[in-house]
């Protein structure tokens, strides 16, 4: 089958958004928000088709009808999806960059209706850019191509924020999301509330996403990918409710999973601050390279976010509360290094997310890390 593959869980959010649409009480624009790889956006993608249905059950879509199968294959001409991509070459002329977007957009279609469980990969920085929110605009303004409703769906639209004319592209939709139009619904998703705009987020009704239980991301692994039961068992409690990041904890045929790789990096890093040679950190920063993929350096900041509360939890003596428990033992190793975690913890913690907001910038990597690994020493071993 080409498209999407059934949406997994949040039985209790599919009821609540079904009744409400039912009861014609849905309003125009939501947030549907939770941590990363937890199916926001598919279950955005699921209650467009419930929308566009022609015969929905409580509370699911048929899934029989026209409507529903080409929603299915992301085919349908009233849903339009729209997600972060990377910014066209800088030759790009202006006046061209929004088809350059779209044409972008429909490779990425394309691409997900071949591989709808292609796991996260970092890679380089990417936005959502004024040329695609007036691209939005012009179809919201259009009449239904198909039947009587439209449905807008932005994953990830906290990059509505940080990327370069971002905030234009904020401030865009905030009259399309204060006053859709007749027979449209917008739908936002993010990690948070707190990472839009304040003033589009008040125009959202929000919708909460929890994680997946851990039996059924190790299910999801087995049945629909086929993994080896022992890993899907293992990589289910890395993935904290994810299925997206447990997909991208697979191994692969050459080696560890991307997710695998960046929280190696993290942990490799963290030895390094809390190392009592500088040249251990210069020597980290060094290796990383001091251009290119910025979204994995922000994406493995993450992740040393994670070895740091492991290692203040371990200092409160709360060792079944570690997120990296499969490395109880290294975190033991590296606590006795580190004589002022249990204080420091927060300190350090704070800089990691000041080096995650300077990494979606321009700054330049190595210096970045340089600049935190020697911020982490500080707070992890002296406590300042």
């Amino acid at each position: 089958m080409i498209g999407l593959r059934p949406l997994i869980g949040h039985e209790d959010a599919r009821r609540a958004l079904a009744r409400a649409a039912d009861r014609g009480d849905l309003p125009g624009s939501l947030l549907i928000y939770g941590p990363p790889g937890i199916g926001r956006q598919r279950l955005g993608l699921w209650l467009a088709q419930r929308l566009l249905c022609a015969a929905p059950r409580d509370p699911e879509p048929c899934g029989q009808c026209q409507a529903c199968r080409a929603a299915i294959r992301l085919e349908h001409p009233d849903l339009h999806w729209f997600f972060p991509l990377p910014r066209p070459k800088s030759g790009t002329r202006a006046e061209k960059l929004g088809d350059a977007l779209e044409e972008a957009r429909a490779a990425e279609l394309a691409s997900r209706r071949q591989d709808p469980y292609r796991p996260h990969v970092p890679g380089e920085a990417v936005g959502i850019y004024l040329a695609q929110i007036q691209v939005l605009r012009q179809y919201a303004l259009a009449r239904p191509a198909a039947g009587s409703h439209k449905v807008f769906l932005i994953g990830d639209a906290e990059y509505l924020v940080p990327q370069e004319a971002s905030p234009e592209a904020a401030n865009a939709l905030l009259k399309l999301l204060e006053e859709p139009p007749p027979a449209t619904t917008l739908i936002l998703t993010a990690t948070s509330p707190d990472s839009l705009l304040p003033t589009v987020r008040s125009r959202l009704l929000p919708v909460r996403l929890r994680p997946l239980p851990d039996s059924v991301v190790e299910r999801f692994l087995v049945d629909e990918v086929g993994a080896d039961p022992g890993v899907a068992r293992a990589v289910a409690r890395l993935a904290n409710g994810s299925i997206g990041m447990a997909l991208g904890f697979l191994p692969s045929s050459d080696g560890a999973g991307p997710l695998e790789s960046l929280r190696r990096q993290a942990r490799a890093w963290l030895e390094a601050a809390v190392s009592s040679s500088p040249r251990d950190r210069y020597a980290a920063a060094h290796r990383l390279a001091p251009t290119g993929a910025r979204g994995s350096f922000a994406d493995a900041l993450g992740f040393l976010s994670l070895w740091v509360r492991d290692l203040t939890a371990f200092a409160a003596g709360a060792e079944t509360a570690l997120f990296n428990a499969d490395a109880a033992r290294a975190i033991a190793a590296i606590s006795r290094r580190c004589p002022a975690a249990g204080r420091g913890g927060a300190i350090a913690l704070a800089h990691i997310d000041e080096a995650i907001r300077m990494g979606r910038t321009n700054v330049n990597p190595q210096l970045t890390l340089a600049w935190l690994l020697a911020r982490v020493h500080d707070a992890l071993v002296r406590g300042r």
